[in-house]
This record gives C-alpha cells, sequence and structure tokens, in this order.
C-alpha cells in the first residue's frame, strides 16, 4: 500500500526540539507526525494509508469505539545506535501480537508488513526526534479502533489504526531503581477466558483503581492475583514478573490466557537459559513468594516490559503485612540480565539473535 504523504505547515523548530528533548519524561511529550489507515468492509478493508501532521481526531458520538471498547494497542521502541543509525527491537513480534488482540476483540487484521511500513515510515519522519542519552528512545504507539457510527452489538464494519510517536526517558523515576509493588486482594485484571491475553485498553482500565490503591499505601505499582482461587500470582499493571532462586532456577508464571504474552518477557526467558539459569512457566503462589523471600531461598523478583525494560522488585506490601526481596537492592542477575538486554537494543552487544532490525 503507497502512503500519502501529507506536508507539516509548522514542524518544531529545531531549538525548541533539542530542548524538549533534554528532560522528555514519559509520555507527555510528541512528535510532529501520524500515521493513519483507515478501514471498511464496504470498501475491500485496508486503504488510505496517510502520513501527516500529529492532529486531533474527529469522531461521530456514535462511534463504536466510544460504546463497545473494540479497540487494541502496540507499545514498542526505536532506539539510537552507537553509530547514530537507528532500530527496532523485534518488531515482527508486535506486529503479531497485534493481530493476536485484534482477533480476540473481533477487529481485522492488518497486514504484518503494513504495520512495520507504518513504523518505518512514522520514524523516518521523526528520526531527529530520538533521544539521543543512554536512558532514551522513541516509544511508539500503534492502535486500532472501532470509528463506525453504530448502536447495535455487533463488531464493527469500519476502523482507524493510527500511530503515534512520543521521545522518552525512564518510565519511573530515579531509573531502574527497586520498586514497591501492592498485592491487590479486592481486584483481578483478568480471568480465564476473557481478554487478558490481548492488549486492549479495558484491562489498563480495570488496573487503574488497585493501581491507586497501591499509590495510596506508598507503593510504585500493583501486582494482580489470579481471579478463581486469589492465590497465584500473574502480573503488574504493565509488566510480567521473574522470581530468580538460590538454586539457579527461575519461575515466571506461565501463559494460560490470563496474562499478556509479553515480547520482553518471551526475550529475558532466552536470555536467562543463556545465563545458564534453568526457567521454568508454572504458577507461583503470594504465599510462597512471602515464605521464599523470608527464607532467602528467594534472591531477586524482576519485572519486565517494554516501556520499564527491566526493573527490581525490592519490596511487596499488602493487606497481609510486606517482605522485601533479598537485601531490598537491585540484584546481581536483575542488573546483569538488563544492561545485556538494553545492550542488545542499543547496539552495544552483539545481537546473536536477530532480534534487532535496523531502520
Amino acid at each position: 500500500m503507497n502512503f500519502e504523504h501529507i506536508p507539516h505547515p509548522a514542524p518544531t523548530p529545531a531549538d525548541k526540539r533539542e530542548q524538549a528533548l533534554k528532560d522528555p519524561g514519559f509520555g507527555k511529550l510528541f512528535t510532529d507526525h501520524m500515521v493513519v489507515i483507515d478501514y471498511d468492509e464496504a470498501k475491500g478493508g485496508w486503504h488510505k494509508a496517510t502520513l501527516g501532521p500529529r492532529e486531533a481526531i474527529s469522531l461521530d458520538p456514535a462511534a463504536a469505539v466510544l460504546h463497545y471498547a473494540q479497540e487494541i494497542f502496540e507499545g514498542m521502541k526505536a532506539y539510537k545506535q552507537g553509530d547514530d543509525t537507528l532500530a527496532l527491537f523485534r518488531p515482527e513480534q508486535n506486529a503479531r501480537r497485534f493481530n493476536e488482540s485484534a482477533r480476540r476483540m473481533a477487529m481485522p487484521d492488518l497486514p504484518e508488513e503494513l504495520f512495520l511500513e507504518s513504523i518505518r515510515q512514522l520514524v523516518a519522519a521523526d528520526r531527529d526526534w530520538v533521544p539521543g542519552d543512554p536512558d532514551g528512545s522513541l516509544y511508539l504507539r500503534p492502535f486500532m479502533f472501532a470509528s463506525e457510527a453504530f448502536l447495535g452489538v455487533r463488531p464493527a464494519k469500519q476502523y482507524k489504526y493510527i500511530l503515534i510517536a512520543s521521545p522518552v526517558g525512564p518510565y519511573f523515576k530515579g531509573g531502574a531503581k527497586p520498586v514497591k509493588i501492592w498485592v491487590s486482594r479486592n481486584y483481578t485484571r483478568a480471568a480465564p477466558g476473557g481478554t487478558g491475553a490481548a492488549k486492549t485498553g479495558g484491562n489498563y482500565a480495570a488496573s487503574l483503581v488497585p493501581q491507586a490503591e497501591g499509590i495510596e499505601n506508598g507503593c510504585d505499582q500493583v501486582v494482580f492475583l489470579d481471579a478463581v482461587e486469589k492465590k497465584w500470582v500473574e502480573e503488574l499493571g504493565g509488566m510480567n514478573l521473574f522470581f530468580v532462586f538460590d538454586d539457579g532456577t527461575v519461575i515466571t508464571p506461565p501463559l494460560t490466557g490470563t496474562i499478556l504474552p509479553g515480547i520482553t518477557r518471551n526475550s529475558l526467558i532466552e536470555l536467562l537459559r543463556e545465563e545458564g539459569l534453568q526457567v521454568r512457566e508454572e504458577p507461583y503462589s503470594i504465599d510462597q513468594w512471602r515464605a521464599d523471600a523470608t527464607t532467602g531461598k528467594l534472591l531477586e523478583t524482576m519485572a519486565c516490559g517494554t516501556a520499564a525494560v527491566v526493573t527490581p522488585v525490592g519490596t511487596v506490601l499488602g493487606p497481609d503485612g510486606e517482605f522485601t526481596i533479598g537485601s531490598g537492592g537491585t540484584g546481581q542477575m536483575t542488573n546483569k540480565i538488563r544492561e545485556r538486554l538494553v545492550g542488545i537494543q542499543k547496539g552495544s552487544v552483539a545481537d546473536t539473535h536477530g532480534w534487532v532490525t535496523k531502520l
């Protein structure tokens, strides 16, 4: 599909852009351009791809997304390499997961090559927005929503795919320091047969009240337990978990349909095994987590995701009390695996897996 390029009438001046990039924060600064691709079942599907100025979206008040929440998104980054080129990390996995989410939400597949071409188009247009500092990257947010004006309960027949970009620094203030997490006892993130494995906005909306509860108790993130027995650790509000033990084993909760299949999670499983650790995907209970941390059997807990990369969990707090992981600091394996992963993404560590796509 050919992309129509719409000239930007007033792109951000270079000096203003450079000033903003000195402290971009996370998710509050945006680049000049966006990609829009329309879908209409009556017109044969996907058509009319444009790369143009980032601008407000005009929606009919009856647009299906506003009433029935047919919406999905992805999160990925473009990284500046040591030679000043740009690269993506496993973008084909984002394209694949985007379509898996679409199918669960009764939405049309977006051809993977079209997804990837949209990324290439936007990054090429806004490459000057990629931060050059070690903790910086260009966060890419592809999303799709039902745009048809219709109030009947059925899958929509019209959709919009949009891609925007945001220059970012570290996800957590202060960088990769140990976080304190809150155990949610009154709320669950997803149930068997639900939408837990889809990257859809409703899952994140459901996490906001318990997240606020955690913040009120001095925590950075919330961890959810399973919806059936309310004993098995699943994931944080936006990150997967790994548990590192003193016998050289690692546990991460299994993908049973209630957990988002993280691309960073998948990458860490491979990297940890290359470090000689035995990684098992199996259930791990909150009571066992507490017991293993108390006896010292559990050395480290790490959270991972595209936004925060790899982050150590230092303290766990909930209605049942508090416990500390190890010394409460950043463990050796967490630090080592983070540096290796970031090194691959940034180009300072050899990519032996073929994960990096140069732009």
